[in-house]
């Protein structure tokens, strides 16, 4: 069950309470230009992950974690040819984060899997940006971040040249009868850099009739639909 795959730290719901206090003094960061959004400053949530299949650098089951950066470069697999993704993985320590000031997101809802969305950043700017980690994702007042899918990191960081985009997938219901779903109008979504420190904050209306549990989750930043939808 998907329960067994999923942990989130303590320090979540910590971090957004502190994130959400920083909002309302504003930020450096212009809000994320998105369908349907409206936008706030937020500062840096602490990461959060969840735990399934365990990776080699995973800890012991049971012990808290944090994210930690993955490697540079863009996930294999994606789009653009194998030259261009070499070159951006050499430069990858130069190359700016996908930000609110050069990037859109957008969420929709799918078909299949079913209790799934689909979040989409798209580079609006002139240079190539990088998805860092997973968005952080709040729905309307939660006190806690969206737990985040570690089992859905990516082998290196997605990098994204001008108009291309990356995806997350966002589960929204763990198994029937286990928990009271609740429903939700509006998701924030929050940008980090590869320090994992806050880029700022989209809100976006969300599709009708979106219900979420306690035991949904959101993947990292992948470079095609069907990595980010497979989880």
């Amino acid at each position: 069950m998907r329960t067994n795959r999923i942990r989130t730290t303590a320090l979540a719901a910590t971090a957004l309470v502190a994130a959400l206090s920083l909002t309302a003094c504003g930020g450096d960061d212009k809000a994320m230009g998105t369908k349907p959004a409206g936008s706030a400053e937020t500062a840096t949530p602490a990461a959060t992950s969840t735990d399934g299949k365990a990776q080699s650098e995973a800890p012991e089951a049971g012990t808290p974690e944090t994210q930690t950066v993955p490697a540079e470069g863009k996930h294999a697999g994606g789009n653009g040819n194998g030259a261009n993704q070499s070159k951006k993985a050499e430069a990858a320590g130069s190359i700016a984060t996908c930000t609110p000031k050069n990037s859109t997101v957008k969420v929709s809802k799918v078909s299949r899997p079913i209790n799934h969305l689909l979040l989409t950043v798209t580079n609006t700017g002139t240079k190539d940006c990088a998805a860092y980690y997973a968005p952080f994702l709040r729905f309307d007042n939660a006190q806690a971040v969206y737990p985040i899918l570690d089992d859905s990191k990516p082998q290196a960081v997605v990098t994204l040249s001008p108009g291309e985009k990356a995806y997350a997938g966002v589960a929204l219901l763990g198994e029937p009868g286990e928990n009271e779903p609740v429903k939700s109008d509006n998701l924030g979504v929050i940008m980090v850099d590869k320090n994992n420190k806050s880029k700022g904050e989209a809100t976006l209306k969300l599709p009708a009739e979106t219900y979420t549990d306690s035991l949904g989750f959101v993947t990292y930043w992948q470079s095609d639909v069907e990595t980010a939808l497979m989880f």
